[in-house]
């Protein structure tokens, strides 16, 4: 067993073990044989750095952290495991999770109410999964679906300390040209929403929950983007184009 707390060098990743990854989330095998093998020596590195801890009873193997760790270094294949620094857990669920929300408005009037998690990232704080659908993602990737991406993501977009869809960029020009062509996505995305809420339209390909807010769209539209680049570039080319410009930028 690897050992599910820190470490201070990254663990072997028997070669087995390694290929019967690839084998379940063919979408990390698609990669050149360059990146897969880069993609192999992060998961290593973000193991030793990370630690994983089960919830309701559920125990992690070595596949289930690996399964993890191979999905959550995608975004961060090309900038580094810098950026994600901030955080050292990461909670795994059997399955989704519900949890009690509650807000104050503006006549101030509390609402309570549930909310059933994929998943969860907190800014400086640990990410939650749920262990169901990582499971499945190499299945869910026809669809654009991937819990872990997901979720770190999230942890990339809050670099800034801001949940707006914006990852950290170099410049202001850099920033108006992201959130203007991210903006413009997903106004025409919501509406495609709504058009089949409402009238019986065609349903987007992507995820509809990416219509609840920018920033879920970001983290719904970057799923889709590196499980299944193909479709993706079909429905959304200039977001293609964009997220090539900021993840593939230090290639």
């Amino acid at each position: 067993m690897f050992g599910w707390l820190r470490r201070r060098r990254a663990p072997d990743l028997p070669e087995p073990l390694w290929q019967a990854t690839l084998a379940r989330y063919p979408f990390l095998a698609e990669r050149s044989p360059e990146e897969v093998a880069r993609l192999r020596e992060m998961a290593a590195e973000f193991l030793s750095l990370k630690e994983f801890h089960g919830a309701g009873g559920l125990e992690i193997s070595d596949a289930m952290a690996l399964a993890i760790a191979s999905q959550a270094v995608l975004p961060v294949l090309h900038l580094g495991l810098k950026w994600y620094d901030d955080f050292v857990s990461i909670v795994v669920h059997p399955d989704e999770v519900v949890a009690r929300r509650s807000t104050v408005d503006e006549t101030g009037v509390v609402h309570d109410w549930d909310e059933v998690l994929a998943g969860e990232a907190m800014e400086g704080g640990p990410v939650m999964l749920n262990w169901h659908d990582i499971a499945r993602a190499g299945a869910t990737a026809a669809t654009g679906f991937n819990v872990v991406i997901h979720e770190f993501v999230h942890k990339i977009d809050l670099r800034d300390g801001a949940a707006n869809g914006c990852p950290p960029l170099p410049s202001r020009a850099a920033r108006e040209h992201w959130l203007a062509v991210l903006q413009a996505q997903y106004e025409r995305f919501c509406e495609q929403v709504k058009i089949a809420e409402r009238f019986g339209g065609r349903r987007p390909w992507l995820d509809d929950y990416g219509a609840t807010a920018i920033d879920e769209f970001f983290a719904v539209a970057c799923e889709a983007y590196f499980v299944n680049r193909k479709r993706f570039t079909q429905e959304f080319p200039e977001l293609t184009r964009l997220f090539d410009g900021f993840y593939l930028g230090g290639r």
